[in-house]
């Protein structure tokens, strides 16, 4: 049987643990480091006396020893979107599998800010960090080049020489829906984007339409570009904007799924029929997506497995593992309702 703690209502000490383990000090600290040599007998007796006893490392003075903190910061444009909430919740289980804690901040799609969280997260002891995106400030940068800590920014690829990278080329990805729209005979094609100052992704994807739309001999004239931050609100005021124009387009490639949802809500309060007279992508793929109505086509980014992998690198990294500088994931055109060949005598452009 397990002893319990030498005094009543007093914190357990490791002498403790390795008194009711029946072991040293030393072999309890081994365990607790995770240290390979540790015999698996031994291992599940002193589990089973810090289990019993309720004791807790000082994650202090366990930090100054192992000189770093088992702990990885993220920072996040926003919480307030649902693609983001996944992100948290896969690269989380992740490090949480590997004995790690994710901590989080959010910059508000600000640089100066993102710059500001990632310092106050290295300072406070995280040992890495996840950033999105390759946009980060100069400052921030040559602020982690001091440190020499590992980084991974995802959701962008390929990126700089000197970042390790875990994402997709926005460009590209977008353009597979404004092909999609082409080969459905739309002409006159707008685009309802996310803010692109200080954001390196929606301003790969205006591109991508932009690109898109020259190869077919077509450009995204002033009129049918429209950049909204990513809230239904703002989506609505967006679409109206765009079907404000003479002659409106037909159909509208959104920067991510919230501003298509926006748009589809708008369409339905205009009474255009989608996607009879209006056909609208999406980006990102979230659980809602399949389920409005009608529902949305959109591109299907892996949003788990991509910040799995980013967990891994960093992973590999801490454990001093060779990591790539480069991964790239695939995002895929996902054909739904929302989109149709546009109607006989309506693309004027």
């Amino acid at each position: 049987m397990v002893a319990r703690a030498a005094k009543e209502g007093t914190q357990p000490t490791i002498g403790d643990v390795a008194q009711a383990a029946g072991v040293s000090t030393a072999t309890v600290s081994r365990v607790l480091n995770e240290h390979a040599s540790v015999a698996t007998a031994l291992r599940l007796r002193v589990d089973a006396a810090v289990a019993a006893l309720g004791y807790v490392p000082n994650a202090g003075a366990r930090a100054m020893k192992l000189q770093r903190s088992g702990t990885v910061g993220a920072i996040f444009p926003t919480v307030d979107n649902a693609i983001f909430a996944k992100a948290i919740d896969a690269l989380q289980r992740r490090l949480a599998a590997s004995g790690r804690q994710l901590l989080i901040a959010t910059s508000g799609y600000d640089p100066d800010m993102e710059a500001r969280q990632a310092m106050n997260l290295v300072t406070r002891g995280a040992d890495a960090l996840a950033l999105c995106g390759v946009g980060q400030s100069p400052a921030l940068r040559r602020f982690l080049r001091r440190r020499e800590l590992p980084v991974v920014h995802v959701m962008s690829w390929p990126g700089p020489a000197d970042m390790v990278c875990v994402g997709f080329d926005n460009s590209k990805a977008i353009a597979q829906g404004v092909r999609y729209l082409l080969d459905l005979g739309h002409r006159r094609i707008g685009m309802l984007a996310g803010v692109t100052a200080h954001n390196d992704r929606a301003a790969a994807r205006v591109a991508g339409v932009r690109a898109a739309l020259a190869l077919a001999g077509l450009a995204l004239e002033p009129g049918l570009l429209v950049e909204r931050p990513y809230e239904l609100g703002e989506a609505s005021e967006g679409l109206r904007s765009l079907m404000s124009t003479v002659p409106p387009p037909t159909a509208v490639v959104c920067g991510n799924d919230v501003l298509a949802m926006g748009a589809l809500l708008e369409a339905q309060r205009l009474g255009l029929a989608v996607p009879g007279e209006l056909s609208v992508i999406g980006f990102d793929d979230l659980e809602l997506a399949r389920h409005l109505v009608p529902p949305l086509t959109t591109l299907h980014v892996p949003t788990e497995a991509m910040w799995i992998t980013a967990a891994e690198r960093l992973i590999d990294a801490l454990e001093r593992r060779p990591v790539p500088a480069a991964t790239e994931v695939q995002v895929e055109l996902i054909v739904r309702g929302s989109t149709g060949p546009v109607r006989q005598g309506r693309d004027r452009g």
